[in-house]
């Protein structure tokens, strides 16, 4: 297969539709760079455009090429259609309308036109940048890749190019490959300070937030200025632990971010810094930022009708959605019950939920009424809709469930003291502890070593397996494994290299029978593990859980426990990274557990 041809098919293989959605996370800036619309982009164009030998139509791209210049992209659009409308073989037309409808918001279109002049144009390396770009904005890495790679053999000294192809390979967890992408290039081009940026991010994604600061610092000594690498410093210290010192880096990239994109992105980062400290006033009222319209990965939230703004609920019919990931939606519930006493007697609540949920919400809370929510991609963009609501006139208001953050969860005080507003079903918890029984008399504890996500962001939040060794080697445990997705072979290498048999329970999808694997974690001694949607749900049922999280995580709120489960146990590392630590303590409270139990 040619190289254009592999284009072709990954460009076929990017337009099909993509279902789902994750919370949105705090992280670094170090994106594609470059702009399919710059100076340098155009000029290519032009030079094409002066190849074509219709007078008329070489007049008519021109004037659309200056359209894009002038940021005049509906016009610009316009002109190209005017243009295929005529000849469809005009591949300058097709990159000028993708162009257009890029910086438009329409990137399914965008696609489909950049996807027409990839296979018209002779020289499509440029295309495949831009395709790149589209696909990376689109949070596709693994198609801009192939893009990237492409462009950077077209151009092979194109600072563009490396970066963007380094920064691809960083969000596949590829870091290796990255580090010698960016050395090559810097070594080419040590004036650049986005190259040394994207390196110290991609440090910073192997669990090395110390190490980073020297590339960003290089950074910002080649530009003072360069908000995105003040932000990314940010990040890194965040990591170390220093969260006030990443506020004021925070505070210098704000002075100047790149776009309305990296502003949004640093004032919800600063939110969740702010919650870090326990600032919980300042920090609620950024995170208001998490569905900024300048986030692509923000919720659109397609209900119509009146959005709720503080007023008061008392007799008022009103219609929640749950938001972010699953262990968002499980957490932010402990708010319905003093939802619910807003509400009163004549009041009413519709919740809508992922619909794995809808059971166990439905026990719970038998006064309201529970309906799913959908959340789908389209071209590029999050939303969230309720599609099994027919009337929406019966509703006062509407609201997503973290806009009652501030007003019920301003203060750590205003959290409860104990935690089980969740009910699993007691036919299931009586089955599993059965279950369980078989097993023996040793204690039952259930592990959770991952998250199902693990894009190179939340990768380096979550240690590696064998750093769970001393845990796994605690005699006079049995370990029930709790963990959802494909870990077969973690479990194969517990058994062939620590000797440790994680069991697994029989009959039971612990990725789609949410019911039933609340009532397991309801039913064993004790959950290990990091923050995940299962250990949410444990908590939530006021189930024992002992929670290994990323220093200084902003849900801690400034505490030295866990708000939210009152009951958990808490163990951190000191610095991002550096898991033993924290690993051979959870290790040791472990063997006093089981020996006090005996």
């Amino acid at each position: 297969m040619s190289r254009k041809s592999a284009l072709e098919t990954s460009v076929s293989a990017l337009a099909q539709p993509d279902v789902g959605a994750a919370p949105l996370q705090v992280g670094q800036i170090a994106g594609a760079i470059g702009d399919a619309a710059s100076t340098e982009s155009l000029e290519r164009l032009k030079q094409a455009t002066q190849q074509i030998k219709n007078i008329e139509n070489a007049k008519a791209l021109s004037r659309a090429i200056t359209a894009v210049h002038n940021n005049e992209f509906q016009l610009a659009q316009k002109l190209a259609l005017k243009l295929l409308k005529k000849d469809q073989m005009l591949g300058v037309a097709w990159h000028i309308l993708g162009i257009a409808r890029e910086k438009l918001g329409d990137y399914g279109s965008s696609l489909r036109a950049y996807d027409a002049a990839l296979k018209l144009l002779a020289d499509h390396g440029a295309v495949a940048g831009d395709l790149g770009r589209l696909a990376f904005r689109m949070n596709m890495p693994e198609f801009a890749v192939g893009f990237f790679a492409h462009f950077r053999i077209a151009q092979p000294n194109n600072i563009e190019a490396s970066n963007n192809l380094a920064c691809a390979l960083r969000e596949l967890n590829r870091e290796a490959e990255a580090i010698e992408v960016l050395k090559e290039a810097i070594s080419a081009h040590p004036e650049s300070p986005a190259l040394w940026n994207t390196l110290g991010t991609v440090v910073c994604n192997t669990g090395d937030p110390t190490g980073s600061l020297v590339f960003f610092d290089e950074a910002l000594r080649l530009n003072q200025d360069y908000s995105k690498a003040w932000h990314n410093r940010a990040f890194a210290k965040s990591d170390m632990g220093d969260i006030e010192g990443a506020i004021s880096d925070i505070d210098r990239a704000l002075n100047r971010p790149d776009s309305a994109m990296d502003a949004a992105i640093m004032r919800f980062a600063r939110a969740t810094m702010s919650l870090s400290l326990g600032r919980l006033e300042e920090g609620w009222k950024g995170y208001e930022g998490r569905l900024s319209p300048d986030l692509t990965e923000a919720p659109h939230f397609h209900i119509p009708g009146t959005l709720w703004s503080g007023q008061d609920l008392e007799g008022k019919s009103l219609f929640i959605c749950a938001e972010q990931g699953l262990g968002d939606e499980v957490a932010f519930a402990n708010m319905l019950p003093d939802i619910l006493d807003r509400l009163g007697p004549d009041g009413s609540l519709t919740l809508a939920v992922e619909r794995r949920l809808v059971p166990l919400f439905e026990r719970s809370f038998p006064n309201v009424e529970v309906t799913v929510h959908r959340t789908f991609q389209y071209e590029g963009r999050v939303y969230r809709a309720a599609p099994e609501v027919n009337d929406w006139e019966r509703f006062d208001y509407w609201a997503p469930l973290g806009a009652f953050l501030l007003p019920l969860r301003g203060s750590l005080d205003a959290f409860p003291k104990t935690t089980s507003y969740l009910k699993p079903d007691p036919d299931r918890v009586a089955h599993w502890k059965a279950e369980l029984d078989k097993l023996g008399p040793a204690p039952k504890v259930g592990l959770l070593w991952k998250s199902l996500k693990l894009n190179s962001e939340r990768a380096r939040q979550f240690s590696p397996f064998e750093a769970w060794r001393p845990v796994l080697e605690t005699p006079g445990v049995t370990f029930i494994n709790l963990q959802y997705g494909d870990c077969a072979e973690e479990i194969a290498h517990a058994k062939q290299e620590f000797g440790i048999d994680i069991r697994q329970m029989p009959g039971i999808d612990l990725k789609q029978d949410l019911d039933d694997v609340t009532a397991l974690c309801a039913a064993v001694d004790l959950i290990v593990g990091f923050s995940n949607a299962t250990t949410n749900l444990a908590g939530a049922t006021g189930a024992p859980i002992w929670l290994l999280t990323a220093p200084e995580v902003w849900t801690k709120l400034g505490s030295d426990y866990y708000p939210w489960y009152p009951q958990a146990r808490v163990f951190s590392p000191r610095i991002m990274g550096e898991w033993s630590p924290a690993l051979d303590q959870i290790a040791e409270a472990l063997a006093k557990k089981v020996a006090s139990e005996k």
